[in-house]
Parts: structure tokens; C-alpha cells; sequence
């Protein structure tokens, strides 16, 4: 456990961070607040008479483009820096999305698709680099659950504010995604008035130029790629909720109440508890933390093969979700400063990336299992997260040649104190 100066609050944390700061909590919120597209896309096409087989390769185009940006990203927040990535990102997917109300050929449709969805994710490396250089170590933990916080409260609004939209527009996808359009727009002009430009990094700068590196000397981090790893077999098994569960619901005909009652019960716990959690959670070594969140959420997603009905379903939900408000906020800020600050970017382009391709290959690998397996899928699918509490918790004891504040696989914290 680190020394109780590093307890800070909720609003301390908010209130004295950087106005640029505040800046990306807030638009990580509207971000995900107008993902209208992501949401609606299969009801657009299907509105333009498209079949449920050209639907679902959309999705998997939607999924390809939010992988290859979330990498992209990195690379492109390290060399033009956090405000013109971000406005890269919000500028290009405004024109994009409202691009789509005017497209009518199919193969043309799926190429902005791709493309704003690509966009779409460019900010995302750049702006957790940004919040973590500008947010004392103490505080990376509370910083990062403030903008998980935004994230969680995006996208329970999104679908709300997205049908009073279509509903106002007389149920066309015109207002849809021109708010979409709008809301990306001022966000991209809000980066540009208030988000520091690049600056030469002069740890960088010092450095050989074949030692500058790129992805290829985040893979060199042979402690990180386990995390990586880890990344993708937990998101992997995350996904399964909103994918492999609504059918396992079906097919024992629990119904329908049950499983949107339990959704409901995670959104409520983790908008509700999450900053309160973290408040004590910050306070003992990341690695720890991850590894016990990792351990409930398999946990949770085992507790799903139990033969009780609904019971299983509701106290399952209740285990994962705490799973998730223990190391969530950890989850996100680990790769922040598990490298060189140079490589920062770099290592969050990385990790958002492996997230995102956990999030495409889930719901394939969990769907493949269930068919195979049925109720055993539960516990076989859990073994990726128990997986992830292994690597960050066993594999911790490691030494590292890093030099950043949060040093990956060992306790930094602990070290310090004990000197």
C-alpha cells in the first residue's frame, strides 16, 4: 500500500487539473455521447434496403476501422501531437459521418464507414498521453476513473439522445448523424482553442534516432507484451455480456427482463461506486488491484454455468461489475506510464488497440464456444480473465529497464517506501 498523501479525492483531483485536461474528460464524454453511428448503423442500412448479410459485414468494417485507428493513433499523437490529432480525429469524423446520409453505393458506404470509424479513434491514444503527462503520479488512478466516468456516462446516453433525434427528425437518420456531425465538429474546434500544441520532448530529442523506436520498441518490452496479451483475453471475455449472453438468456428462457435488469445493475454500479471504489484502490500498488478486478471479473462470467436461473445471471452481473470498478480505472492508467515517456503515446496506442481487438474477437471466439460447449462455455471463456489476474499479479515480481513513474510488473510504490 503507497502512503496516504497519495489518497486524493474525486473533485481535488478534477478541480486542480489543467483547463486542457478538462477539456479531454469532457470529450471523451461527448465522444462517446454522439457514437451515434456505431449504434445505428444497422438500422441505417437497413432503412437504405440493404440485407441483415451486408449489415453484419458493416459491423465487422466498423470493428477493423476502431482497431487500425486506436494504433494509428499512437503514432500520429507522437509526431503532430495531442491538439492536431485531436482534431484530426473529431474534424475528419464529422464530415465523415454526415457524408453517409449522401452515399448510395454500398462498397462506397462501407469505405466512410471504415474511415470514420478509424477517425473516430484517433484521439483516444493522444488524449489519455495528454491527461496522464499532466496528472502527478498520485493521482493517474482518480484521473483515469474521471474519464472512465465520461466514457460510462457517453454511452448509457448515447442511445437515448440518438432515438430522440431520429424520433424528432420524423424517424429519419438526417438529425441522427448531423448531431453526430455537429457535436464532432465543436469538439475538434474546442481542441484547437484550448489543447497544447507539440513540443519537443527533450528525452526524445537525446536520444539515437534508431533508439526513437515506434511500436517496434514497445514490442521489444517483453513485460508489456504479456500485458498486451492479458489485454486482449480480458476484453475478449468482457464483450461477452452484450454479445454471447442475450443468446445463452434465450436459450434457457430466462427472459428478457432478467438479462436487461442485470445490464442495468452493472450501469448503475459502475456510474454510481466506481470514483468511490477508486478513492481506495489508488492507494495500493496497480498490479494488485488488476490482478484482484481480473480474478472477479472471471468470476462473475463463470457464475453464469450455475444452475440457478436468474439468480445466476443477477449474481454474476453483481461479481464482475465489481471486477470491473476495482481494476477498471487501474486497467486504463497501467499503460499510461508503463514506458519511456517518449514512447507514451506508443504504449497507449498499443493497448487500445489489443482492447479494441479483443472487443472484435470475442464475440466470434464466445459464439464459436457456445455452440460447441453450451452452459461450459462460462467457465472455459472466464480462463482469458483469470489469465489477465496472472500476469499482473504473478508475473509482477519482474525488474524493469524503465524509467517512468509507473514502472510495468513492479511495484514501484512499495519499493520507494521500503528505501
Amino acid at each position: 500500500m503507497t502512503n496516504s498523501s497519495a489518497a486524493t479525492g474525486v473533485w481535488d483531483t478534477f478541480s486542480q487539473s489543467p483547463l486542457s485536461s478538462k477539456v479531454i474528460l469532457f470529450g471523451v464524454m461527448i465522444n462517446r455521447l454522439s457514437g451515434f453511428l456505431q449504434i445505428f448503423i444497422v438500422l441505417f442500412l437497413i432503412s437504405l434496403g440493404y440485407s441483415h448479410q451486408q449489415t453484419i459485414i458493416a459491423l465487422f468494417i466498423y470493428g477493423a476501422g476502431a482497431v487500425v485507428g486506436a494504433l494509428i493513433g499512437g503514432s500520429l499523437s507522437e509526431r503532430l501531437g495531442t491538439r492536431t490529432a485531436s482534431m484530426i480525429s473529431m474534424g475528419s469524423t464529422a464530415v465523415l459521418t454526415a457524408t453517409l446520409l449522401y452515399m448510395h453505393n454500398f462498397t462506397a458506404i462501407l469505405f466512410v464507414v471504415a474511415l470514420a470509424s478509424l477517425c473516430a479513434q484517433l484521439f483516444r491514444p493522444a488524449s489519455s498521453a495528454l491527461l496522464s503527462q499532466q496528472t502527478p503520479p498520485e493521482r493517474q488512478t482518480m484521473i483515469f476513473a474521471i474519464y472512465r466516468l465520461g466514457l460510462n456516462l457517453g454511452a448509457t446516453g448515447a442511445p437515448l439522445i440518438g432515438y430522440a433525434l431520429y424520433h424528432w427528425g420524423g424517424e429519419s437518420f438526417t438529425w441522427l448523424f448531423w448531431g453526430e456531425a455537429i457535436i464532432s465538429g465543436f469538439y475538434a474546434l474546442l481542441a484547437m482553442l484550448t489543447l497544447p500544441g507539440k513540443k519537443n520532448n527533450p528525452e526524445s530529442a537525446s536520444l539515437p534516432t534508431a533508439q526513437r523506436g515506434g511500436y517496434l520498441e514497445v514490442l521489444s518490452d517483453r513485460r508489456f507484451v504479456l500485458f498486451l496479451l492479458a489485454t486482449l483475453c480480458h476484453s475478449a471475455v468482457f464483450v461477452q455480456y452484450i454479445t454471447t449472453l442475450p443468446m445463452y438468456v434465450e436459450d434457457q428462457k430466462i427472459g428478457l427482463f432478467w438479462y436487461t435488469l442485470a445490464v442495468s445493475i452493472n450501469g448503475i454500479i459502475v456510474i454510481c461506486l466506481e470514483l468511490l471504489i477508486t478513492k481506495i484502490t489508488q492507494s495500493y500498488a496497480r498490479r494488485k488491484v488488476l490482478a484482484l478486478g481480473f480474478a472477479l471479473i472471471g468470476s462473475g462470467v463463470a457464475f453464469y454455468a450455475m444452475p440457478i436461473g436468474p439468480a445466476a445471471l443477477i449474481v454474476g452481473t453483481l461479481i464482475w461489475s465489481v471486477g470491473e470498478i476495482i481494476s477498471g480505472p487501474a486497467f486504463f492508467a497501467f499503460p499510461a506510464n508503463a514506458g519511456p515517456k517518449h514512447l507514451k503515446a506508443h504504449y497507449l496506442g498499443s493497448f487500445h488497440f489489443m482492447f479494441s481487438m479483443g472487443i472484435a474477437v470475442g464475440p466470434v471466439v464466445g459464439g464459436w464456444l457456445y455452440l460447441q460447449l453450451g452452459t461450459a462455455i462460462w467457465p472455459v471463456i472466464s480462463l482469458g480473465s483469470f489469465f489477465a489476474a496472472v500476469v499482473c499479479g504473478y508475473f509482477a515480481t519482474e525488474n524493469s529497464t524503465h524509467t517512468s513513474q509507473d514502472i510495468p510488473f513492479k511495484d514501484n510504490n512499495v519499493t520507494k517506501a521500503s528505501k
